[in-house]
């Protein structure tokens, strides 16, 4: 399994360009592509943020990857996905504006379908069908374009992770309701993956996130891109990058479990990996649970009592918020309501699954305990 490590100092357009464009040549895609091909590019824009910020894939990586495909003969390049928030043409028109999307436009179309279809999961999956974006489900290649950080409900975002924004708009919370329990959760994560099935992973980790991410943590700069063939080794391989432990990411656990992570024939490609990589704090819902620490035969029994001292759960500090809703329109559960231009929670019902602090633009909600 080939990994691709390329340094880039900073998002500077031709460096960005070559490192981009010898990661791809090093896993040989254009053996895999006729000129004829639908290419979908699935960066991450979880939500209206600006290049500066360590939440979205930069502009230049999205841009890099269609301007090489182009510029060998590959011209239907589409850039799709769903962020949070409703899937509407108004709303992907902020996204695409304000994540700088436009500046790819040269070389790749914006994707204006805001429809969807039912696509068959294999059998014996849990989810026996997803229903995905139609610029992903009717692509003929699709390359994945990550941004690497932590996360407070699945502790890591990258490859796995950005295949959320396959999903539909405010399906995703319905998903969240669906799946409560992080071992669920996870698994659907993972079954969805391996639907998808994107072609190549390149990770922009360049600027990547510590702390509350996926878009409340801090700026950590790895100075560096990741491509593979191989998605789940490498999210196993970028944990260990960040001086986190891949088997208490629940979803690289599983991916391990199902015999999808080959760590053991990797083979890094393109640049050393630093030697002064630091670790990445953890999200405080992560620091706040202790319950990979107990031993695994006493969790069950002892489930009802752990998930009631262990749990976290949202707080809202009312200085920072404005009332904006993005909070109560990503709640699953439907318990946030917004009274005097303030978020109003309700504590039961909530299932921790912290789509609230996700969306808040304001980082108006941090994390408690249960007790």
């Amino acid at each position: 399994m080939k990994q691709v490590i390329y340094h880039v100092a900073d998002y500077i357009e031709e460096p960005v360009y070559e490192a981009v464009g010898k990661a791809l040549e090093q896993l040989d895609v254009l053996s895999d592509l006729t000129p004829d091909m639908k290419v979908l590019l699935k960066p991450n824009l979880i939500m209206a943020r600006k290049a500066t910020m360590p939440i979205t894939t930069h502009p230049l990586i999205v841009k890099s990857v269609a301007r090489w495909l182009q510029e060998h003969g590959i011209t239907n390049i589409i850039i799709g996905e769903s962020s949070g928030g409703p899937f509407t043409a108004e709303h992907m028109k902020t996204i695409y504006q304000t994540c700088g999307m436009h500046d790819a436009e040269p070389y790749a179309t914006l994707n204006m379908d805001f429809g969807f279809q039912s696509v068959n999961a294999p059998e014996g999956f849990t989810n026996h069908t997803f229903n995905i974006i139609n610029a992903i489900a009717e692509a003929d290649y699709v390359i994945n374009l990550p941004k690497l950080k932590t996360h407070a409900m699945t502790g890591y975002s990258g490859g796995i992770k950005n295949l959320f924004g396959a999903i539909p708009g405010l399906q995703k919370p319905q998903l969240h309701y669906r799946f409560p329990d992080i071992e669920d959760f996870s698994n659907m994560l993972l079954e969805l993956s391996l639907v998808v099935k994107p072609q190549i992973t390149l990770i922009d980790a360049i600027d990547a996130m510590e702390g509350n991410g996926p878009t409340g943590g801090d700026s950590h700069p790895l100075h560096m891109i990741l491509a593979s063939r191989d998605m789940y080794t490498q999210d196993y391989f970028a944990v260990g990058l960040m001086g986190l432990e891949p088997n208490e990411i629940v979803m690289l656990r599983q991916a391990n479990e199902r015999g999808l992570v080959h760590m053991d024939s990797l083979e890094l490609i393109g640049d050393a990996i630093p030697e002064n990589l630091t670790p990445f704090k953890k999200p405080d819902t992560k620091e706040l649970d202790f319950s990979s620490h107990v031993p695994k035969f006493l969790r069950k029994p002892f489930g009802v009592i752990m998930k009631k001292v262990l749990k976290s759960y949202p707080k809202l500090e009312p200085e920072k918020c404005v009332g904006c809703g993005k909070c109560a329109e990503s709640c699953p559960v439907q318990i946030i309501d917004i009274k005097d231009k303030k978020a109003v929670f309700k504590k039961k019902g909530c299932i921790s699954c912290f789509c609230c602090q996700e969306m808040c633009p304001m980082k108006a909600i941090s994390v408690k305990k249960a007790i």
